[in-house]
Protein backbone atom coordinates (compact mmCIF):
# COMPACT_ATOMS: atom_id res chain seq x y z
CA UNK A 1 0.00 0.00 0.00
CA UNK A 2 3.02 2.32 0.39
CA UNK A 3 3.27 2.43 -3.40
CA UNK A 4 -0.31 3.71 -3.55
CA UNK A 5 -0.88 5.97 -0.52
CA UNK A 6 1.42 8.50 1.15
CA UNK A 7 1.61 6.72 4.49
CA UNK A 8 4.41 8.96 5.69
CA UNK A 9 2.18 12.01 5.42
CA UNK A 10 -0.90 10.12 6.64
CA UNK A 11 -0.02 7.10 8.84
CA UNK A 12 -3.19 5.10 8.21
CA UNK A 13 -1.18 1.89 8.57
CA UNK A 14 -0.27 2.64 12.20
CA UNK A 15 -3.52 2.65 14.19
CA UNK A 16 -3.06 3.60 17.81
CA UNK A 17 0.26 5.37 17.24
CA UNK A 18 0.62 9.02 18.38
CA UNK A 19 0.69 10.26 14.76
CA UNK A 20 -2.39 8.21 13.82
CA UNK A 21 -4.25 9.37 16.91
CA UNK A 22 -3.44 13.01 16.16
CA UNK A 23 -4.65 12.60 12.58
CA UNK A 24 -7.92 11.05 13.76
CA UNK A 25 -8.46 13.85 16.28
CA UNK A 26 -7.87 16.49 13.61
CA UNK A 27 -10.32 14.79 11.26
CA UNK A 28 -12.93 14.53 14.01
CA UNK A 29 -12.61 18.24 14.71
CA UNK A 30 -13.03 19.10 11.01
CA UNK A 31 -16.03 16.79 10.69
CA UNK A 32 -17.65 18.41 13.72
CA UNK A 33 -17.13 21.96 12.48
CA UNK A 34 -17.43 21.59 8.69
CA UNK A 35 -19.17 18.27 8.14
CA UNK A 36 -16.14 17.04 6.16
CA UNK A 37 -12.42 16.45 6.32
CA UNK A 38 -9.82 16.16 3.56
CA UNK A 39 -6.56 14.25 3.23
CA UNK A 40 -4.89 16.10 0.37
CA UNK A 41 -2.26 14.22 -1.66
CA UNK A 42 -3.09 10.91 0.02
CA UNK A 43 -3.04 9.09 -3.33
CA UNK A 44 0.47 9.17 -4.78
CA UNK A 45 0.94 10.58 -8.31
CA UNK A 46 1.99 7.21 -9.73
CA UNK A 47 -1.08 5.56 -8.21
CA UNK A 48 -3.33 8.26 -9.67
CA UNK A 49 -1.90 7.55 -13.11
CA UNK A 50 -2.35 3.80 -12.68
CA UNK A 51 -5.91 4.16 -11.39
CA UNK A 52 -6.82 6.37 -14.34
CA UNK A 53 -5.22 3.94 -16.78
CA UNK A 54 -7.32 1.14 -15.28
CA UNK A 55 -10.64 2.94 -15.14
CA UNK A 56 -10.58 5.12 -18.27
CA UNK A 57 -11.05 2.25 -20.80
CA UNK A 58 -13.85 0.76 -18.70
CA UNK A 59 -15.48 4.18 -18.44
CA UNK A 60 -15.26 4.63 -22.20
CA UNK A 61 -16.76 1.23 -23.11
CA UNK A 62 -18.90 0.01 -20.22
CA UNK A 63 -20.05 2.92 -18.07
CA UNK A 64 -23.70 3.59 -17.37
CA UNK A 65 -25.07 6.99 -18.37
CA UNK A 66 -27.00 8.16 -15.32
CA UNK A 67 -29.25 10.92 -16.62
CA UNK A 68 -32.49 11.90 -14.99
CA UNK A 69 -34.60 14.61 -13.43
CA UNK A 70 -35.19 13.95 -9.75
CA UNK A 71 -35.99 15.58 -6.46
CA UNK A 72 -33.31 15.55 -3.76
CA UNK A 73 -34.84 12.47 -2.11
CA UNK A 74 -34.87 10.38 -5.30
CA UNK A 75 -38.47 9.43 -4.43
CA UNK A 76 -41.71 10.33 -6.18
CA UNK A 77 -43.51 10.96 -2.91
CA UNK A 78 -42.35 12.01 0.56
CA UNK A 79 -44.81 11.23 3.38
CA UNK A 80 -46.25 14.39 4.90
CA UNK A 81 -45.02 16.64 2.10
CA UNK A 82 -47.35 18.14 -0.52
CA UNK A 83 -46.38 17.33 -4.09
CA UNK A 84 -46.01 21.04 -4.93
CA UNK A 85 -43.75 21.87 -1.98
CA UNK A 86 -40.55 23.61 -3.20
CA UNK A 87 -38.45 21.02 -1.36
CA UNK A 88 -39.57 18.60 -4.07
CA UNK A 89 -38.33 20.80 -6.91
CA UNK A 90 -36.90 18.71 -9.72
CA UNK A 91 -33.20 18.99 -10.57
CA UNK A 92 -31.13 17.36 -13.32
CA UNK A 93 -28.21 14.98 -12.81
CA UNK A 94 -25.97 13.51 -15.48
CA UNK A 95 -22.81 11.46 -15.07
CA UNK A 96 -21.17 8.26 -16.25
CA UNK A 97 -20.72 5.49 -13.68
CA UNK A 98 -18.48 2.44 -13.40
CA UNK A 99 -19.44 -0.08 -10.69
CA UNK A 100 -17.54 -2.18 -8.19
CA UNK A 101 -17.87 -5.42 -10.13
CA UNK A 102 -16.06 -3.74 -13.04
CA UNK A 103 -13.11 -2.68 -10.87
CA UNK A 104 -12.04 -5.92 -9.19
CA UNK A 105 -8.30 -6.19 -8.47
CA UNK A 106 -7.72 -2.56 -9.38
CA UNK A 107 -5.88 0.11 -7.39
CA UNK A 108 -9.21 1.50 -6.20
CA UNK A 109 -10.46 -1.95 -5.22
CA UNK A 110 -7.31 -2.53 -3.15
CA UNK A 111 -7.75 0.79 -1.34
CA UNK A 112 -11.43 0.17 -0.66
CA UNK A 113 -10.84 -3.32 0.75
CA UNK A 114 -7.69 -2.42 2.71
CA UNK A 115 -8.67 -3.15 6.35
CA UNK A 116 -6.81 -0.14 7.73
CA UNK A 117 -8.97 2.22 5.67
CA UNK A 118 -12.13 1.03 7.42
CA UNK A 119 -10.35 1.20 10.80
CA UNK A 120 -9.29 4.80 10.17
CA UNK A 121 -12.67 5.93 8.88
CA UNK A 122 -14.44 4.23 11.77
CA UNK A 123 -12.23 6.07 14.25
CA UNK A 124 -12.89 9.40 12.51
CA UNK A 125 -16.64 8.80 12.65
CA UNK A 126 -16.46 7.41 16.20
CA UNK A 127 -17.78 4.02 15.08
CA UNK A 128 -16.93 0.72 16.77
CA UNK A 129 -16.44 -0.92 13.38
CA UNK A 130 -17.15 -0.39 9.70
CA UNK A 131 -17.80 -2.92 6.94
CA UNK A 132 -17.42 -2.81 3.20
CA UNK A 133 -20.72 -3.00 1.35
CA UNK A 134 -22.05 -6.36 0.15
CA UNK A 135 -23.60 -4.81 -2.94
CA UNK A 136 -21.28 -5.63 -5.88
CA UNK A 137 -22.42 -2.55 -7.80
CA UNK A 138 -22.76 0.15 -5.14
CA UNK A 139 -19.79 -0.71 -2.92
CA UNK A 140 -17.26 1.09 -5.12
CA UNK A 141 -18.10 3.49 -7.95
CA UNK A 142 -16.17 5.79 -10.21
CA UNK A 143 -18.10 8.69 -11.71
CA UNK A 144 -17.11 10.83 -14.65
CA UNK A 145 -18.51 14.30 -15.30
CA UNK A 146 -17.88 15.81 -18.72
CA UNK A 147 -18.47 19.28 -20.09
CA UNK A 148 -21.87 20.52 -18.87
CA UNK A 149 -22.48 17.49 -16.64
CA UNK A 150 -23.20 17.67 -12.90
CA UNK A 151 -24.36 15.82 -9.82
CA UNK A 152 -27.28 17.85 -8.52
CA UNK A 153 -28.58 18.49 -5.00
CA UNK A 154 -29.23 15.40 -2.88
CA UNK A 155 -28.78 13.73 0.50
CA UNK A 156 -26.79 10.50 0.80
CA UNK A 157 -28.31 7.27 2.05
CA UNK A 158 -25.39 6.45 4.35
CA UNK A 159 -24.33 8.58 7.30
CA UNK A 160 -21.08 9.48 5.60
CA UNK A 161 -19.47 9.14 2.19
CA UNK A 162 -15.82 8.70 1.30
CA UNK A 163 -14.53 9.91 -2.05
CA UNK A 164 -11.15 9.98 -3.77
CA UNK A 165 -10.68 12.49 -6.57
CA UNK A 166 -8.69 11.04 -9.47
CA UNK A 167 -8.85 13.90 -11.96
CA UNK A 168 -9.90 17.53 -11.73
CA UNK A 169 -12.02 19.03 -14.52
CA UNK A 170 -10.71 21.86 -16.68
CA UNK A 171 -13.22 24.14 -14.98
CA UNK A 172 -16.28 24.05 -12.76
CA UNK A 173 -16.95 20.93 -10.71
CA UNK A 174 -17.03 22.79 -7.39
CA UNK A 175 -18.45 20.88 -4.45
CA UNK A 176 -21.34 22.83 -2.84
CA UNK A 177 -22.81 21.82 0.50
CA UNK A 178 -25.02 22.99 3.34
CA UNK A 179 -23.83 21.41 6.61
CA UNK A 180 -26.38 19.82 8.98
CA UNK A 181 -29.40 21.07 7.08
CA UNK A 182 -31.63 18.40 8.63
CA UNK A 183 -31.47 15.87 11.45
CA UNK A 184 -32.80 12.36 11.98
CA UNK A 185 -35.81 13.88 13.78
CA UNK A 186 -36.30 17.12 11.79
CA UNK A 187 -36.45 16.96 7.96
CA UNK A 188 -36.43 20.79 7.76
CA UNK A 189 -38.32 20.88 4.47
CA UNK A 190 -38.51 24.67 4.47
CA UNK A 191 -34.74 24.89 4.91
CA UNK A 192 -34.27 22.48 2.02
CA UNK A 193 -36.51 24.67 -0.12
CA UNK A 194 -34.38 27.73 0.67
CA UNK A 195 -31.26 25.97 -0.60
CA UNK A 196 -32.99 24.86 -3.80
CA UNK A 197 -34.22 28.41 -4.37
CA UNK A 198 -30.68 29.76 -3.91
CA UNK A 199 -31.62 31.71 -0.80
CA UNK A 200 -29.47 30.06 1.88
CA UNK A 201 -26.36 32.14 2.71
CA UNK A 202 -24.77 29.22 4.61
CA UNK A 203 -24.16 27.14 1.48
CA UNK A 204 -20.39 26.64 1.12
CA UNK A 205 -18.17 25.77 -1.83
CA UNK A 206 -15.06 23.61 -1.87
CA UNK A 207 -12.67 22.68 -4.69
CA UNK A 208 -11.01 19.26 -4.36
CA UNK A 209 -7.58 18.48 -5.77
CA UNK A 210 -6.63 15.21 -7.45
CA UNK A 211 -5.35 12.68 -4.93
CA UNK A 212 -7.56 13.99 -2.10
CA UNK A 213 -9.54 11.66 0.13
CA UNK A 214 -12.70 13.41 1.29
CA UNK A 215 -14.85 12.16 4.19
CA UNK A 216 -18.23 13.81 4.19
CA UNK A 217 -21.33 13.62 6.41
CA UNK A 218 -23.78 13.45 3.52
CA UNK A 219 -26.85 11.95 5.16
CA UNK A 220 -28.04 15.23 6.66
CA UNK A 221 -25.95 17.67 4.60
CA UNK A 222 -27.45 18.70 1.27
CA UNK A 223 -24.79 18.77 -1.44
CA UNK A 224 -24.08 18.87 -5.16
CA UNK A 225 -21.28 19.10 -7.74
CA UNK A 226 -21.51 22.07 -10.09
CA UNK A 227 -21.43 21.56 -13.84
CA UNK A 228 -17.98 20.79 -15.19
CA UNK A 229 -16.49 22.84 -18.01
CA UNK A 230 -13.89 22.22 -20.67
CA UNK A 231 -12.21 19.23 -22.29
CA UNK A 232 -10.82 17.51 -19.15
CA UNK A 233 -13.42 15.48 -17.29
CA UNK A 234 -13.84 15.06 -13.54
CA UNK A 235 -13.17 11.50 -12.30
CA UNK A 236 -14.04 10.64 -8.71
CA UNK A 237 -14.18 7.32 -6.83
CA UNK A 238 -16.84 6.74 -4.17
CA UNK A 239 -16.30 4.24 -1.34
CA UNK A 240 -19.30 3.04 0.71
CA UNK A 241 -18.94 1.66 4.25
CA UNK A 242 -21.61 0.76 6.81
CA UNK A 243 -21.75 -0.11 10.50
CA UNK A 244 -23.31 -3.49 9.76
CA UNK A 245 -22.28 -6.17 7.27
CA UNK A 246 -24.34 -7.28 4.31
CA UNK A 247 -25.78 -3.92 3.19
CA UNK A 248 -27.14 -3.96 -0.36
CA UNK A 249 -29.23 -1.66 -2.53
CA UNK A 250 -32.69 -2.83 -3.59
CA UNK A 251 -33.18 -4.03 -7.15
CA UNK A 252 -34.99 -0.78 -7.94
CA UNK A 253 -32.13 1.31 -6.55
CA UNK A 254 -29.56 -0.66 -8.53
CA UNK A 255 -31.48 -0.16 -11.76
CA UNK A 256 -32.07 3.53 -11.03
CA UNK A 257 -28.42 4.31 -10.35
CA UNK A 258 -26.62 1.73 -12.51
CA UNK A 259 -29.08 0.58 -15.17
CA UNK A 260 -28.88 -3.05 -14.10
CA UNK A 261 -29.46 -5.29 -11.09
CA UNK A 262 -27.48 -8.22 -9.73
Amino acid sequence: MRDILDLDLYPLDRPGSPAWTELVQNCRAELASEGMCNLERLLLPGAIARAMAEVAPIMERLSFLHKRSHNIYFRKEVPGLASDHPALKLVDTINHTVCGDQLEQSVLDWIYNWPQMAVFLGACMDKTSLFTMADPLARLNVMRYGDGEALNWHFDRSEFTTTLLLQEPSGGGEFLYRTALRSDTDPNYDGVAQVLLGKDPEVKSHVLKAGTLNVFKGKNTLHKVNSCKGPQDRFIAVFSYYERPGVRFSKEEQIGFYGRAV
